[in-house]
């Protein structure tokens, strides 16, 4: 490919301002599904919705369930009216819905039809119909519903039943989407549902759901962790204003911590802990970060977090253990390891394999081609710093990746970095674009 230097993002010469980011997907996703299965009129107050979240307003909006969004510039206002009657669960299901390339919308949104009437088809776009389903099929059976898949992927096909049986099911591998959808099915299962997680996982569906007064409680053990759901239970409407996504954060938190001089303030950020293991990563490599929780919102807490450059960062070693909690962040620490001094690792990320592009090969090869000393691993990486030079990046249309390698070019790992796909990132953070600008990183 052809490097065309007007398209080629360059090293910035600081990094500094204080950012508002997108709300957080993962409770944006939570929120509308469980505001559709709620007795009431519900709001979601949302910054800057990327696509992914607008896939789960418009497969509720095809499942019958009706949503107002107030647009005002880069705020929404979503009015969700729930389906549920008093005494009653929400009832989703009947018809198609289309979950573009939104894993957490289709994964969730089966959990939450399990026990709905009638037949529900969920379908998604060319790579989200590609990721593995049967990881979520296989409990939702086990209570008592019909799922359908095509050799283990979308679309699914869910012929709900009512009441659901509750389970005790032990996840094969941490994964916070199929925790939820368990957790959402379990709503409507007469007694005590229980999921092992090997790992540690997110829990924005338990601390929602217990919120909104469902008996949910997570516990740790050897092996992880154990959630249990007492059902049945209902929903009663809600307000939230959804604080903003700490994967998006950690764009900044990267290159600020890479960056030689940078300092950035970044303001109503979700800090539930479950999310925040990349302070803790950041911290072991030597940056100069630190959080503050100012408040909580239906179970989550909030606060700002301050970022400067200037330090050299150290190498560093991950674990299985460790990329559970870190595994939309990974191709971002990677980046941080291509600028730290010394040889870094990560292992036990298969999961990466099967995102929205094969993660390990597509970064492998972005960095590689950027200069940095990269082995890639089956599951995972070994990464040195090397010499900067001019990459043309192919994307796969990854978000992510999109992102990590713009990072990678604004704090000089690369010399400079021409994406394929700049587009790509309105899947979780439309004004990423905008932001850059705004902190110097894009003149």
């Amino acid at each position: 490919m052809t490097v065309v230097a007007a398209d080629i993002l360059r090293p910035a010469g600081s990094l500094s301002g204080t950012l508002m980011l997108p709300s957080d997907k993962s409770i944006a996703h939570r929120a509308l599904i469980c505001a559709a299965l709620a007795h009431g009129q519900s709001t979601i107050e949302l910054r800057q919705p990327g696509d992914d979240v607008r896939s789960t307003i418009g497969a509720l909006r095809s499942l019958g369930v009706e949503i107002c969004v107030d647009d005002r510039g880069e705020h929404v206002a979503v009015g969700v009216t729930g389906l549920a009657e008093p005494g009653r669960f929400g009832q989703l299901g009947g018809g198609e819905a289309d979950c573009g390339n939104s894993g957490t919308s289709m994964r969730l949104l089966a959990g939450a039809l399990a026990s709905a009437p009638g037949t529900t088809r969920l379908t998604g776009d060319q790579s989200l119909s590609r990721r593995p389903m049967e990881r979520v099929a296989a409990p939702l059976r086990a209570m008592g519903t019909d799922v359908e898949l095509r050799d283990g992927h979308a679309p699914l096909t869910i012929h709900g039943r009512r009441p659901l049986r509750p389970i005790e099911h032990r996840l094969p591998i941490a994964s916070a989407q199929v925790l939820g959808a368990i957790s959402l099915a379990a709503l409507a299962a007469g007694g005590v549902t229980t999921i092992r997680v090997p790992g540690l996982v997110r829990d924005h569906t338990e601390r929602l759901l217990s919120a909104l007064g469902v008996d949910v409680e997570r516990a740790p053990d050897s092996n992880g962790s154990t959630t249990t759901v007492n059902g049945p239970a209902r929903l009663g409407a809600f307000e939230l204003s959804v604080p903003g996504d700490f994967s998006a954060a950690s764009a900044w938190l990267i290159g600020a911590a890479i960056h030689p001089n940078a300092n950035l303030v970044l303001v109503d950020v979700n800090l539930n802990p479950t999310r925040t293991a990349l302070l803790d990563v950041l911290r072991a490599m030597g940056a100069d970060v630190a959080a503050t929780i100012v408040e909580e919102r239906l179970g989550e807490p909030v606060g700002e977090v301050i970022v400067r450059g200037g330090g050299a960062l150290r190498a560093i070693s991950l674990g299985a253990a460790d990329v559970a909690p870190l595994i939309d962040e990974l191709p971002l620490v990677a980046v941080a390891m291509a600028a730290a001094t010394g040889r870094s690792e990560i292992r036990g990320a298969r999961e990466l394999r099967v995102k929205e592009s094969d993660r390990i090969s597509t970064m492998a090869a972005a960095l590689s081609a950027a200069g940095a000393r990269v082995e890639e691993l089956d599951d995972g990486w070994r990464i040195e710093r090397g010499t900067p030079r001019d990459a043309a990046v192919v994307t796969h249309g990854d978000h992510r990746v999109a992102m990590a390698m713009a990072v990678a070019a604004w704090t000089g790992v690369a010399a400079g970095v021409e994406l394929d796909d700049r587009g790509c990132v309105a899947v979780s953070y439309p004004s990423f674009w905008m932001d850059a600008r705004s902190i110097g990183a894009l003149a």
